[in-house]
């Protein structure tokens, strides 16, 4: 699958046009979607941006934007089978904030990706003479602000980029959204969780009913005092 199919322009991954919002979202998700919404997957910020109102569920009354995630669901199944497709050191994932850190070391050590945690080193996927430079097929970054520097070179590089994106992110140099909160420490738990049982679902690692040995608990960030105040 190349950076344009995996596109939400492609026709195999183009979001479906919106449903009533009225009835209910279905069951037949990936997590009961009562364990997803007490994750707080589904809370934006107040600000939306006009790439992600496609991703918008409703506004609450204190002006939050809520995130549709039958939507979230439905991305995550698709960003598995792209990445399941690929050599798994051949898939990076830059982790820039705090809360971020340990679901993306948890990820890489249950799928074999690579991990790229903290701060992001100019020249690591553009600059050839760099020593420890890498050269995946696909990056996924857990917020293209923070990570926009990730972003910036794969862009440069035509490496697709999956991006975790929140209300308030805007696509440029992204190939495909994940829609969800990416700030919140339960919430990335939970995406990268799933995500990673996902890509040993369709890697077949994992049967269909199975989940790894690894929990949501071990992936959710575990921060000093001193660490919380500086997230």
């Amino acid at each position: 699958m190349s950076a344009e199919e995996l596109s939400g322009n492609s026709p195999e991954v183009k979001p479906e046009k919106e449903k009533e919002q009225e009835e209910p979202m279905m069951e037949g998700l990936l997590l009961p979607r009562d364990t997803l919404l007490s994750a707080g997957i589904h809370i934006g910020t107040r600000m939306k941006t006009r790439d992600m109102e496609q991703f918008i569920y409703r506004v609450r009354p204190d002006g939050l934007f809520v995130l549709d995630v039958k939507k979230t669901d439905e991305r995550i199944r698709i960003a598995a089978k792209f990445l399941a497709r690929i050599e798994p050191a051949k898939v990076a994932v830059a982790a820039a904030k705090l809360y971020a850190h340990e679901p993306v070391k948890k990820f890489c050590e249950l799928t074999g990706a690579t991990p790229i945690v903290g701060r992001f080193i100019p020249g690591l996927l553009s600059n050839p003479l760099y020593t420890n430079r890498i050269d995946p097929e696909v990056i996924v970054v857990s917020d293209p602000r923070a990570d926009a520097q990730a972003v910036k070179e794969a862009s440069k590089m035509g490496i697709p980029v999956v991006a975790l994106c929140s209300t308030d992110n805007e696509f440029a140099g992204v190939d495909f959204v994940i829609p969800t909160n990416n700030k919140g420490r339960r919430a990335l738990a939970v995406i990268f969780w799933l995500l990673a049982r996902q890509v040993l679902r369709e890697r077949g690692e994992l049967a269909a009913d199975k989940d790894p040995a690894a929990t949501i608990e071990d992936f959710e960030a575990k921060l000093s005092k001193e660490e919380e105040e500086e997230s």
